[in-house]
C-alpha cells in the first residue's frame, strides 16, 4: 500500500518522531501552507556555559524549522527523499535559559529547491538568530 499523506501531513508526524528532535524537545507549535513554528524548552543541557544556549542546539532548531516549513504543503510526495542542502546562521543576540521559539516561512518554491527564512527568539519576542535554509527535495 502506497502512503497518500501529503507534505504536512508527514511533516507533522515526523517532528514529534525524530529522535534528534525528541533529544532536542522540539515541540510542533503551528504549521501552515509553506510557514511552520517550533518550540525549544530550555534545559540546562542545551547550554553551553553557564545558562547561555549553545549556538548548534538554536541551528539544530532553526534547520528543523526551516524543513518543517519547506514540507509545509498538499502535495503527496512521490518519495521521501530530501536534505537541508545550505544553511545559514546569524546570532544577534545570546539565549539565556529561556524556551526559544522559531518561525519560518517559504519565500521559494521550485521544482526541487526550496528557499526559507527563519527566526529564532525569546520569549519577550526578541531576536536571538536570523538565518536562510535552502531544503532539496530528491
Amino acid at each position: 500500500m502506497s502512503d497518500t499523506r501529503t507534505r504536512a501531513e508527514i511533516i507533522r508526524d515526523f517532528v514529534p518522531e525524530s529522535p534528534f528532535a525528541r533529544q532536542l524537545g522540539l515541540e510542533l507549535v503551528s504549521l501552515g501552507d509553506g510557514e511552520a513554528s517550533l518550540r525549544m524548552p530550555y534545559t540546562g543541557q542545551l547550554a553551553t556555559l553557564g545558562d547561555v544556549v549553545h549556538g548548534g542546539a538554536i541551528a539544530a532548531l532553526l534547520d528543523t524549522t526551516g524543513t518543517a516549513a519547506a514540507w509545509a504543503t498538499d502535495e503527496v510526495p512521490r518519495d521521501m527523499r530530501g536534505a537541508t542542502v545550505g544553511l545559514t546562521v546569524n546570532y544577534a543576540a545570546a539565549a539565556r535559559g529561556a524556551d526559544l521559539v522559531a518561525t519560518a516561512r517559504v519565500v521559494r518554491r521550485g521544482r526541487s529547491l526550496c528557499f526559507c527564512e527563519v527566526e529564532v527568539a525569546d520569549p519577550d519576542g526578541g531576536l536571538v538568530a536570523p538565518g536562510t535554509l535552502t531544503y532539496s527535495f530528491g
